[in-house]
């Protein structure tokens, strides 16, 4: 049996199988796709032949799919001799006729019921594209096509836009294709028997064919041009078509927005906010008279422009130039509309404008329009952002309890009690007893579904959680499942976020305080990459202090905060530059100098810190097991090596500022290792940067190196570093041939730190350099300053007079 014939076997009960599944109402909805058929394509020629019963009559419409220059023959649909006295053929069905002389010139055939689109056409100047004009039934009379052809062309005006873009040859294409439906009626005997009789000379082979150069096929699409040269006497019909199709399309285009209402005011305020928003070329008069005559066109019209995307930025920018009155005056007339304008896709911008340029008045005006429809305004993608952008930004401490309370159920809502205005929720809880359930349960539903939502960076959202973890207890079900929501987000932008609000970072602060070791480590993990960020947040910062505090497992935090925090994986000059910026800002150093600072980070940090981390500190007490000071001290060895190899490459820069100062101490005296090249860098500094050593928070802090130690108050005593610095020796060989301009110079305590300094090997040396110029230092002390009309001695004659009493 040869392969031709397993296959039509197959097929064929394929076939049988569809007729029986579709014999109930003659309609098969079904697609055959054939998997084998690269393999056997240069063996086989499909006829897709679809079938129908219409008044006892079987139609056979056979659609030979040839190649291209087969189709421009446009081939009669027949009805094979050996298919009419087929059993299949009494069953409308779908019918697959192989016949082996024929070429298989299609890569991917689709078998569909008669009825369905027209199937994709997978030639490539079609590009897998849909024909745009439908089959016509085979069935259908002359009559009918020619009401159908009427209809088509009306079609075609009015999809001319999209026409416009097509080539020419697709539209003919199309329109040849739509020639080929036929009556089965008009098929004769002959033109059967001619159509056998085509034999395999004139039939063109597929395979030579693809094996011609592309230049073949743009001869054959050239003479087919030529050919129907004589329908298009324009050479080049597709500028014209796509020149009147354009302006048709503006021409529509201007008839729909004259049919608007208001489009002739709407028209006008556009042009005038065309000039408007040049902010750079508009004379302050020029605008002026510009968004009076504006105005004069938007009064009491405001609502019939504030809904549209287009002018609405009309309204923004009226109230951008507006004076304070003209600005109220928009306010009052979009008086009760502000709930439905938050959540307008683009009129949400206008109540962000009035909040922002108006006053308390319209702030007042607005926000209690908001009263009542929290839980379903922090839900709506466009008026939570704006709900949260004025509880965060404008709204007083009144209007933000009465909004924050209304996440407590709907109680708080219905009923509101003008003497209790408070959203602490312990005081409410322990005020009534009996509401903690309904209140922890609806409370705990709303910020589950905005979790669930990923809608997790409103700062009202970031208060609620906060007041709900506070009414837990530590330990209870209820604690633990609240810190199991914040480690369920895999993404981990919930705990992302909570780190850069106020609320959020005290939450977090808590979460990490109470969560055993395995949850820390999980949570830590949700920072990464964004630890420096957090760093520089003036509320971020507080998360990283708390996990200094509470983590015992020191490895897990230098692995978790250093390699960023420091730029450790970051090249050499790179990361000095980096860290240069990080010390000298106010909010970014605390997270580097904190392990540093001890006990004495009163001055490092605000108070509000301190608040923070006063309460984990007693959350530690019961969490934590390692001691604070070899915690620290561990967290000191590890940051160590790069802050001193900081300090060595980049010591006359922090030489300059303040901060740097304070810096360059806390590091030298608490750091832990080998100290020689950044005390060496710090000397040379102080020698080479004149300007930077006359300073008075360069004086201090050398004069602090020289004595080894800081000086207590307490105790009046300097409190000296192990090991022991030896600064004195460094400085001295640098500027021994200096030591007189120091001084009788702006910091003339360093010298005198020299000459009390109990280990300087070289002090009899010094005191002898200050003898021979002890007429200079005379003059230096006999300075005074004049400060509020008195005269005081000068920092530099006090310095001078204690010099001359030690020689």
């Amino acid at each position: 049996m040869s392969l031709i014939s397993i296959l039509y076997i197959c097929c064929h009960r394929v076939a049988t199988w569809a007729i029986y599944a579709s014999s109930r109402d003659n309609i098969l909805h079904f697609i055959l796709e054939l998997p084998w058929q690269y393999a056997l394509g240069p063996h086989i020629s499909v006829n897709l032949i679809f079938c129908k019963k219409i008044s006892r009559n079987i139609y056979f419409n056979l659609v030979a799919i040839r190649q291209k220059n087969f189709l421009r023959l446009r081939s009669k649909k027949i009805i094979h001799q050996d298919i009419e006295q087929s059993p299949l053929a009494k069953t409308p069905a779908l019918l697959l006729f192989f016949q082996s002389e024929i070429p298989y010139s299609l890569r991917k055939l689709s078998f569909i019921m008669a009825g369905l689109k027209r199937a994709v056409d997978g030639s490539e100047e079609r590009n897998g594209k849909r024909s745009k004009i439908k089959e016509s039934s085979a069935s259908k009379s002359k009559s009918v096509k020619s009401s159908s052809s009427s209809k088509k062309d009306s079609k075609k005006d009015s999809k001319s836009s999209k026409s416009d873009k097509k080539p020419s040859k697709k539209v003919q294409k199309e329109e040849f294709e739509d020639d080929d439906d036929f009556d089965i009626d008009d098929v004769s005997d002959e033109d059967i028997d001619a159509l056998d009789a085509l034999s395999d000379d004139e039939m063109p082979d597929v395979s030579e064919e693809e094996e011609k150069p592309k230049s073949d096929k743009k001869s054959d699409s050239d003479d087919e041009e030529q050919r129907e040269a004589p329908k298009n006497p324009n050479p080049n019909p597709n500028n014209n078509n796509s020149r009147e199709s354009h302006i048709k399309q503006k021409a529509l285009q201007q008839e729909r927005k004259a049919a608007k209402p208001n489009a002739d005011t709407v028209a006008r305020s556009k042009k005038l906010w065309e000039q408007l928003r040049r902010k750079s070329h508009v004379p302050l008069e020029q605008r002026k008279k510009l968004v009076k005559e504006l105005f004069e066109i938007i009064t009491n019209r405001v609502r019939d422009f504030v809904f549209k995307h287009d002018s609405v930025r009309v309204i923004q920018t009226a109230l951008k130039y507006g004076n304070l009155e003209q600005r109220k005056l928009i306010a009052h007339e979009l008086k009760g509309t502000y709930k439905e304008l938050a959540q307008s896709r683009y009129a949400k911008f206008l109540v962000g404008k009035l909040i922002v340029h108006g006053d308390d008045e319209t702030r007042d005006l607005i926000i209690p329009e908001f009263y009542g429809h929290v839980r379903r305004l922090i839900r709506h993608p466009e008026g939570s952002w704006i709900l949260d952008d004025i509880y965060r930004t404008v709204a007083t401490k009144a209007q933000k309890n009465r909004l924050l309370r209304e996440w407590y159920g709907p109680e708080f809502v219905i009923f509101q009690d003008e003497m209790d205005t408070t959203s602490d929720l312990a005081k409410i809880i322990e005020a009534h007893p009996e509401k903690r359930g309904p209140i922890m349960n609806y409370l705990r539903e709303l910020i589950n579904q905005l979790v669930q939502k990923k809608s997790t960076g409103f700062t009202m959202l970031h208060d609620a959680m906060l007041q709900y973890f506070l009414c837990t207890k530590p330990g209870s079900n209820e604690a633990n499942e609240f810190i199991e929501l914040l480690k369920g987000d895999e993404e981990g932008d919930l705990v992302k976020n909570l780190a850069f609000t106020k609320s959020g970072s005290r939450l977090m602060c808590l979460t990490l305080a109470y969560s055993n070791a395995k949850d820390r480590k999980l949570l830590l993990r949700f920072f990464r990459d964004t630890v420096k960020a957090m760093a520089g947040d003036v509320y971020g910062h507080q998360v990283i202090l708390a996990a200094y505090e509470v983590i015992d497992d020191t490895k897990l935090s230098a692995k978790s905060f250093f390699p960023e925090l420091l730029n450790q994986n970051e090249p050499e000059e790179a990361r000095n530059e980096e860290l240069c910026y990080q010390v000298n800002d106010l909010t970014a150093r605390i997270a580097v100098l904190y392990p540093f600072a001890g006990e004495r980070v009163k001055w490092l940090l605000p108070e509000a810190d301190q608040t923070v981390l006063e309460e984990v500190r007693e959350v530690r007490k019961e969490t934590s097991k390692k001691d604070p000071a070899m915690r620290r001290l561990e967290l000191v060895k590890a940051a160590s090596p790069t802050l001193l190899e900081f300090i060595a490459a980049r010591a006359s820069t922090l030489l300059e500022t303040t901060f740097g100062c304070q810096f360059l101490s806390e590091v030298l005296f608490e750091a832990d290792g080998d100290k020689t090249a950044a005390l060496a860098a710090v000397a040379e500094a102080a020698k080479s940067h004149t300007e930077a050593r006359d300073t008075a928070h360069a004086g201090r802090l050398l004069k602090s190196l020289v004595q080894g130690g800081r000086f207590n108050p307490a105790s009046k005593s300097v409190e000296k570093v192990e090991p022991a610095l030896n600064f004195h020796d460094v400085l001295y060989a640098q500027i021994k041939d200096e030591v007189v301009d120091w001084a009788t110079g702006t910091n003339p305590f360093v010298i005198v730190a020299l000459a009390e300094s109990e280990g300087f090997e070289k002090k009899s040396e010094l005191l002898k350099t200050l003898k021979k110029s002890k007429k200079a230092l005379e003059q230096a002390s006999a300075l005074v300053v004049e400060k509020d009309g008195k005269k005081k001695p000068s920092p530099t004659s006090s310095g001078a007079k204690l010099l001359l009493s030690k020689i």
